[in-house]
């Protein structure tokens, strides 16, 4: 399966944002699950985070983001976009 990045930038004050975390963890745990390989994080220098995760298709990556809790409830902004890994 090829690997996709949701790379994303918040839009609402981090107490809105804080509400969201904890289903958003809960989200990508029930992704690891069901072996999506995801992993989440948040950039050290500055606003906004990335999740990193495998899909069989773009299509489906898509799908899978939007259920997201952090863009189910509007917290965040994002670009999606299959990463090809050239040496691993």
């Amino acid at each position: 399966m090829p690997w996709f990045v949701k790379i994303e930038t918040g839009i609402v004050s981090k107490k809105v944002f804080d509400q969201y975390v904890r289903d958003h963890q809960k989200y990508v745990q029930e992704l690891i699950e069901q072996g999506y390989e995801a992993k989440t994080g948040y950039w050290g220098d500055y606003g906004g985070g990335m999740l990193l995760f495998k899909a069989t298709s773009l299509e489906e990556a898509e799908a899978l983001i939007k259920k997201d809790p952090l863009i189910v409830n509007n917290c965040v902004d994002y670009e999606l976009h299959e990463w090809c890994i050239v040496v691993e």
